[in-house]
């Protein structure tokens, strides 16, 4: 019911045969970008705030641009972005027509956007923060190749200042401070140090002019780079990157928090967010696409030669269960069953709420993205009484937007978004079972789907979650890091109060201050190792938010929930069924991470801006 803006995807693409190779074999020189601007629209669903993309041409002489970037903002960005390139291989410019001609016999080495590399990314905002400059991929200029570097991710870095703070102290002066832009320059500045460390064997081989330039452009090791740079931030992310001179990689964090997977034959290089991507594009079956590793490293060099290394220990293997349950898309092949498991061990709990009375029960879902986990707990329930009815009760109204009004007046247009479907339940008579991949704030329950639930009247709302209840923000990449938006941590704060039990709010709020202190001292060591937090095991450390949820039970905590969202005038009983931990994880147990859940975050980064949180909550409130 709640939309959250999550986690970016990416698209990579490196030709491993000359661009006449697939001319020939598949009747265009236009091949790979094809195939990224399909791989991009087939990840749309991760990124609707903009969209960007990069391309590297190899073997371009001086005077020749060898690398193109385009970029947009909007629901429409990638349509933007390739009709705009589109534009420029037709020769369409603002400043007259260009002399490009591209024909059906061979590729046009002067051709923008024509290369052997490709970056695709779709841009999901994680800092509130707008505008086309935001947009990835970004662009490090140079003069020399090797030098120009062009990254993008699916990132959110819980150290910044940290890093941003290393990089002052090493004399640079950063224009921008957020993760993205700082991440490029220091990628950059190591990457300049990997030219330089070539620049200098070429010399002592007694190579001059361009011969030294052709050994440094075929002897970096980006490796090094990434070696050099990634052990120093914390946090959850897939990083990629090409290079000028033809290096391409793509890095995966030490925990697996976000996701990356790649395929390779002898004729290309794929990589994305999302294993169905890569085999609607490549028409591959499940087993030909594989994951990138936690802390490992998916290069190409400038030969076209493929390796993995492994840039980072691999830590806890914590890959983001929301991905499964909310955020990829569900016609992956193993995410579609772990859906449907989710609704399936809910069916009890259900069945407890509506007094087992499944003769006079409806049974639907909201939104779309909760469909699968709707055919899990449909089909279990129908095992138990075959009877029971399923139906499609709310639909949404995309027509309507409520950004034209204002107040009072957007309220009310807000409550008639969704559609219902009258005469499918029988007044007063039928409970109502309505199942969602998660609830977080409560925003639109409160301010829509309650309402409209209530117009049918049923003797009973259940409002079922696929999820567990969200009680701690996310600093990974998901948009919700400010823990008093969140209903169950409102609900547990509002119980604690009401039963006078503040003195343990007090008493937390002193625990995170001490925990905080330890951890600022101990990450400032990363300046001398050069390891984010000097690898503090998160086990050792103490998250003491957890203290505010251990006198109540879920149940405890759902009845106040029910409190705060109920809307005035509502009178039907209303019921919350959350998923249990144990339930996520015999659902989806290869993906357990859970910090938003049960707060065992995975990184002293992410624990660190926890605590923050809940300091300045506390400081608001008082």
């Amino acid at each position: 019911m709640e939309t959250l803006k999550h986690e970016c995807g990416i698209a990579m693409i490196r030709l491993l045969k000359p661009l006449e190779y697939y001319q020939e074999k598949y009747g265009s020189d236009r091949y790979a970008l094809d195939k990224l601007y399909l791989m991009m629209e087939k990840q749309h669903n991760r990124g609707q705030e903009g969209a960007g993309m990069a391309c590297v041409k190899l073997n371009q002489p001086a005077g020749h641009e060898y690398m193109y970037r385009e970029k947009a903002e909007g629901k429409d960005a990638i349509t933007k972005v390739f009709a705009s390139i589109a534009k420029q291989l037709s020769g369409e410019y603002e400043d007259g027509p260009a002399e490009i001609t591209t024909t059906d016999d061979s590729p046009d080495a002067s051709a923008p956007f024509i290369g052997e590399l490709y970056m695709g990314h779709l841009r999901y905002s994680t800092t509130g923060k707008g505008g086309l400059k935001y947009v990835h991929p970004f662009l490090r200029r140079n003069n020399w190749k090797a030098k120009n570097l062009c990254i993008c991710g699916n990132f959110n870095m819980t150290n910044i200042s940290d890093v941003f703070g290393y990089l002052t102290e090493l004399g640079q002066c950063p224009r921008v401070y957020n993760d993205s832009y700082i991440t490029l320059e220091y990628m950059g500045h190591r990457l300049d140090r990997e030219v330089e460390r070539n620049f200098q064997i070429a010399t002592q081989l007694g190579l001059e002019g361009s011969g030294i330039t052709e050994y440094i452009d075929s002897h970096i090791d980006i490796s090094n780079v990434l070696r050099t740079t990634m052990p120093r931030f914390d946090g959850g992310y897939v990083m990629c990157g090409l290079t000028g001179s033809g290096e391409l990689f793509c890095v995966r964090d030490p925990h697996g928090i976000r996701p990356a997977f790649y395929y390779a034959d002898d004729e290309i290089v794929a990589i994305a967010s999302e294993r169905p991507v890569l085999q609607t594009a490549f028409n591959l079956k499940c087993e030909d696409v594989c994951p990138i590793r936690p802390g490992e490293a998916l290069i190409v060099n400038a030969a076209g030669e493929i390796c993995f290394r492994q840039i980072m220990e691999a830590q806890e293997y914590l890959p983001c269960s929301f991905e499964r349950i909310y955020f990829s898309r569900g016609n992956d092949r193993d995410i579609y069953q772990e859906r449907k498991a989710l609704g399936h061990n809910l069916t009890q709990q259900v069945l407890n709420a509506v007094g087992g009375d499944t003769k006079h029960t409806v049974v639907s879902y909201i939104p779309n993205t909760a469909e699968v986990a709707y055919y899990g707990l449909s089909e279990a329930l129908r095992a138990v009484d075959p009877t029971i009815r399923c139906e499609k009760i709310v639909s949404k109204d995309i027509k309507l937007r409520t950004f034209i009004t204002e107040g009072n007046s957007r309220n009310d247009l807000a409550s008639h978004v969704y559609d219902i479907t009258t005469g499918a339940i029988e007044e007063y008579k039928d409970n109502l079972v309505v199942i969602d991949d998660s609830i977080v704030r409560g925003t639109t329950l409160r301010e829509s789907i309650i309402k409209i639930l209530d117009r049918l009247h049923p003797k009973k709302i259940v409002i079922v979650s696929s999820a567990p209840q969200v009680r701690y923000p996310d600093f990974y990449g998901i948009d919700m890091s400010r823990i008093e938006d969140f209903i169950a941590f409102q609900s547990c704060m509002a119980l604690l109060r009401e039963r006078g039990m503040e003195n343990l709010i007090d008493e937390v709020h002193g625990a995170c201050r001490k925990v905080l202190a330890q951890l600022e001292c101990r990450m400032a060591a990363q300046g001398t190792d050069g390891r984010a937090g000097s690898m503090i095991p998160c086990s050792e450390l103490e998250n003491p938010v957890r203290r505010l949820y251990e006198p109540f039970t879920a149940e405890e905590i759902n009845a106040k929930m029910i409190e705060l969202l109920r809307p005035e005038g509502v009178t039907t009983p209303i019921e919350f069924v959350y998923q249990s931990i144990e339930g996520l994880h015999k659902a989806i147990p290869d993906f357990p991470g859970d910090w938003y859940f049960t707060g065992h975050y995975p990184t002293p980064g992410g624990l660190r801006l926890l605590l923050r949180s809940f300091i300045d909550y506390c400081a608001s409130a008082s």
